[in-house]
């Protein structure tokens, strides 16, 4: 069990989390202290002062009855209390109103003594009685001279203040997220061969920072890919001449002379040279747009159909955001390779929640698991499995895995129903949303 599997994966998230449970620390150990310690000191406090002059009336109207009066109308006039004595009443009955306050009983059954009662009524006063000698005392007094009435205010600040902060952390956290976010889709749309104009560089400094990085390196590796282009197409014209004049030659040969093999030695080369530069120019600078895989697949599956009995399975309508020409390429490659092994194909197209997908199956001979991914590396053939002396340089696979990667996809193979071998390309509906389900 690890603390990750619990916790939030995102980056925002966990912002949150890290403010919030130390402010639900601070608050409930503040709470604690505040009224364990603080606010019940307080009221104990204020309830022995309280206490102490009612103590002190009640000892006035035993020893000085003159001076009594004149104590109880200065209290009276200051405001601390008013005072009334019901002589000769007897028996306590509780004012209307809640009981409250501990810390006055204590402090009345310390320094009174005696009979008494006392609570709080609705408009913020409270009544306590006293009986004493030849009746009943009764007091009446502002509660806020007994008790914190406002303790509550600052839990109150307290929550305000919490939420204040966590929804000023959120609104911070929303733009820094939002420019990672804007950071990783264009990243990703770079990686895909797409270009990203509306992206700027935003947020915190290190973002921005790493934003410009991302865009020098892709500025570099574009004028690698047309530096590379230039060169292909040199190349392309420098040896595409020669073989052109080389298959000139041979047509203007005598008709008796066997030239079979030299124009299968040209053709062979012709092929190799289209698959390097296949291989090598990977359709980089080619745009993406909105394509139709079922009948892209038809297409592809075309040239396949001299060779062995391809049959295609498209019925079902899938539209995706690809660089046609490449995955043409790839099912094609794909296609092509069962026909020069088998005799029957199938090519089937559809689609799930998440991904296209193209299974190619034939009745060849197969590839064995433990060599099929070796079946992906460049100029690799498998000789003893699919390599019955069929042209190639090994670059069909290779091809076809590049094309569906760039794509956020795979080709993976497997065992086919026909007996032979089954391919799959499998490319993402949305690279976007497939990218933020692998990073969650």
């Amino acid at each position: 069990m690890r603390l990750r599997d619990y916790t939030p994966r995102g980056y925002k998230s966990r912002h949150i989390l890290i403010l919030i449970v130390p402010m639900i620390i601070f608050v409930v150990t503040m709470t604690l202290y505040f009224f364990s310690n603080h606010v019940r000191d307080v009221n104990a406090k204020l309830s022995r002062s309280v206490a102490r002059e009612i103590a002190l009336i009640i000892e006035q109207r035993e020893t000085n009855p003159e001076g009594w009066n004149e104590l109880v109308s200065g209290l009276a006039e200051a405001g601390l209390m008013s005072v009334d004595f019901f002589e000769g009443e007897t028996t306590l009955t509780p004012p209307d109103g809640r009981r409250c306050c501990g810390a006055l009983t204590n402090e009345l059954r310390n320094q009174v003594g005696g009979e008494f009662a006392f609570a709080a009524s609705p408009n913020g006063m409270m009544t306590i009685r006293v009986l004493t000698e030849g009746g009943v005392l009764e007091t009446v007094l502002d509660r806020k001279r007994v008790v914190i009435i406002t303790a509550h205010i600052f839990i109150v600040w307290t929550l305000i203040f919490c939420a204040f902060l966590l929804a000023t952390s959120y609104a911070f956290l929303r733009n820094q997220v939002r420019s990672i976010m804007q950071l990783a889709h264009a990243a990703d749309a770079f990686g895909r061969g797409e270009d990203a104009p509306e992206f700027r560089p935003s947020g915190a400094r290190e973002v921005r920072q790493a934003a410009r990085s991302i865009i020098r390196m892709r500025n570099r590796i574009m004028r690698y890919t047309d530096q590379r282009a230039a060169m292909l197409a040199g190349v392309s014209h420098d040896l595409r001449t020669p073989l052109t004049r080389l298959k000139l030659e041979l047509s203007m040969m005598p008709k008796d002379i066997d030239l079979s093999a030299a124009k299968t030695d040209i053709k062979e080369m012709e092929e190799m040279l289209e698959g390097y530069l296949a291989f090598a120019r990977g359709e980089e600078a080619e745009a993406a747009c909105e394509t139709n895989l079922s009948t892209l697949t038809k297409d592809a599956s075309l040239a396949a159909s001299e060779r062995a009995k391809v049959s295609v399975d498209a019925h079902q309508t899938v539209v995706l955001r690809l660089r046609p020409i490449s995955v043409k390429r790839a099912i094609a490659n794909l296609i092509n390779n069962a026909a020069d092994h088998a005799e029957t194909v199938s090519v089937r197209v559809w689609r799930d929640g998440q991904f296209a997908y193209v299974d190619v199956e034939d009745d060849g001979p197969g590839i064995p698991a433990e060599s099929r991914e070796d079946a992906f590396r460049p100029f690799n053939r498998l000789d003893a499995a699919r390599n019955l002396n069929v042209s190639g340089v090994g670059l069909g696979l290779t091809i076809a895995r590049d094309a569906a990667r760039s794509h956020g996809g795979d080709v993976e193979l497997g065992d086919s129903s026909m007996g032979g071998l089954k391919a799959t390309i499998r490319i993402p509906l949305d690279p976007d949303s497939q990218k933020r389900k692998e990073e969650d």
